[in-house]
């Protein structure tokens, strides 16, 4: 489907689970993962989001669980990270992880030893190995290639995501409409009507997802073909369709800053 940009509804009252990817969507790429930061006034509105959403808020990302804890601390949300390999149901909850592989882990030793001093960062998430070419844009196609032999090495099962600065190699089962899919069936977002928010080709699935779901599926800087319904123009520009949709009333941050207050 192709689409314009700023396309975003305006949503009604109602009951919404909203899901959120992270890079690109919340926060601007970086050529290194690490290298981004988040603001206090980003977390306050994740904060407001999930108390007005009575907890139905998860983040659905290809980061770690403990990359995004990192960024985020000391904000903890329900999540799916690795593309829905390692999950965390509850804020509070336990993670299901998930390890990398020895057959992997070769591959990932054979690929660093090429690209990894050439301004290209290996990423070695568990099960999904991530090559980021944003700072190193004329070895996407090298990278590209690497993955794709790789493939034909590994046992079935593995599949190879290109997206706009980068290649990733995960196993079948890492897909983020998946991971939406657990998450409706549980509280507190059983019985709402599901919003998602990301900008790159691994969040296609999830689109299809929401869309099949009757929900609202949003595509953050859409380049060409998508799934989703709808789109908005970058990040800046999501955080505050968020703000407008979803965050604090102006009754409800009166009473969350008169309670913070000394007494």
């Amino acid at each position: 489907m192709n689409i314009q940009a700023d396309l975003t509804p305006r949503l009604s009252e109602g009951r919404w689970a909203l899901f959120l990817d992270i890079d690109g969507t919340l926060l601007e790429h970086a050529a290194h993962p690490d290298s981004v930061s988040v603001g206090e006034e980003l977390r306050l509105l994740l904060e407001a989001i999930e108390r007005r959403l009575d907890g139905a808020l998860a983040f659905i990302t290809g980061r770690s669980i403990a990359s995004v804890d990192g960024l985020f601390d000391p904000l903890k949300l329900r999540i799916a990270g690795l593309y829905g390999l390692e999950h965390r149901l509850t804020p509070d909850g336990q993670i299901e992880a998930a390890d990398e592989p020895a057959d992997m882990a070769a591959l990932a030793d054979e690929i660093e030893l090429e690209l990894a001093s050439k301004a290209v960062y290996i990423e070695r998430k568990g099960p999904v190995l991530a090559i980021h070419t944003r700072a190193a844009p004329h070895l996407l196609a090298r990278a590209t290639e690497l993955v794709e032999a790789a493939l034909a090495r590994l046992p079935e099962g593995y599949r190879v995501i290109a997206g706009n600065a980068g290649v990733e190699l995960m196993p079948l089962e890492a897909v983020k409409g998946a991971a939406i899919r657990r998450f409706m069936q549980l509280d507190p977002f059983t019985g709402r009507r599901p919003v998602f928010l990301g900008d790159d080709t691994s969040d296609e699935n999830g689109f299809e997802t929401v869309n099949a779901a009757g929900g609202i599926s949003i595509r953050v800087k859409p380049q060409g073909e998508t799934a989703a319904r709808f789109a908005i123009a970058d990040v800046a520009s999501a955080i505050a369709w968020l703000e407008a949709n979803f965050g604090a009333t102006d009754e409800e941050e009166i009473i969350r800053r008169s309670s913070a207050l000394p007494t």
